[in-house]
């Protein structure tokens, strides 16, 4: 009988193992033999946090990230032939925010089913804490590294909120949020609300919503913290 494809969420930060994924979904991982996933060391301990009999060193671990050829992984969903396979990112939910989607195309392309398991995804986590508009987003990934490049986007979305009525959603490399946090108080109108949602799950967890008046005032020490950032005009 042919495998499926399982997509594994995995804890947003270190101290959140399994408390998060049921049952059914621990005994399928547990008889799991092949994973695909973004970064070995962190795949290794999250399954061996588990604690369900999983053998770390039995198991294949096929690395996929941004610097994987397409090449490299054609081979990769082979033992599905006759075993499930488990596709993993680093933190939160594979495919979202996460170059697992080029697997999963894959499979479907091959008539592969794909499960997707419940767990902790920081943007719908984000977007649920923050206050706005749920039922009108749109998620746009990391803006422009450069501050005029990144402000003339900032703008942007902020005109496309107000037009489209939609929360604008993105994040940043944690070294560059507080740059990032400067600009969107110096771009953006001082009625436009922000979400800002930090670590997430953690005992350090932060999640804040209010205008970019009140930010001005005071903006939250968040160098170097895991952020998703949101927008509504």
């Amino acid at each position: 009988m042919a495998g499926k494809l399982y997509l594994i969420p995995t804890p947003l930060g270190i101290g959140k193992t399994q408390n998060y994924l049921d049952q059914e979904s621990l005994t399928i991982i547990s008889q799991i033999k092949h994973f695909i996933v973004e970064e070995e060391r962190t795949a290794r301990r999250f399954l061996s946090s588990l604690k369900i009999g999983i053998n770390i060193p039995e198991l294949t671990l096929h690395l996929m990230n941004e610097h994987t050829k397409p090449l490299e992984m054609m081979h990769y969903l082979d033992p599905i032939a006759d075993q499930n396979i488990g596709l993993m990112s680093e933190a939160g939910v594979p495919c979202i925010a996460d170059p697992g989607n080029l697997i999963v195309q894959m499979a479907h392309q091959k008539g592969i089913q794909v499960v997707p398991l419940i767990g902790p995804s920081s943007i719908i986590m984000a977007l649920m804490a923050s206050g706005l508009n749920g039922q009108n987003f749109a998620f746009n990934g990391y803006l422009p590294i450069n501050s005029q490049e990144r402000v003339n986007k900032l703008r942007q979305l902020e005109k496309r909120s107000v037009t489209e009525h939609q929360t604008q959603i993105f994040i940043e490399a944690p070294y560059r949020n507080m740059q990032l946090l400067k600009d969107i108080t110096e771009a953006c109108n001082p009625a436009t609300r922000i979400g800002i949602a930090v670590d997430l799950t953690l005992e350090t967890e932060f999640i804040k919503t209010t205008t970019v008046k009140e930010w001005r005032q005071k903006l939250p020490e968040i160098h170097k913290r895991p952020a998703i950032f949101l927008l509504q005009g």
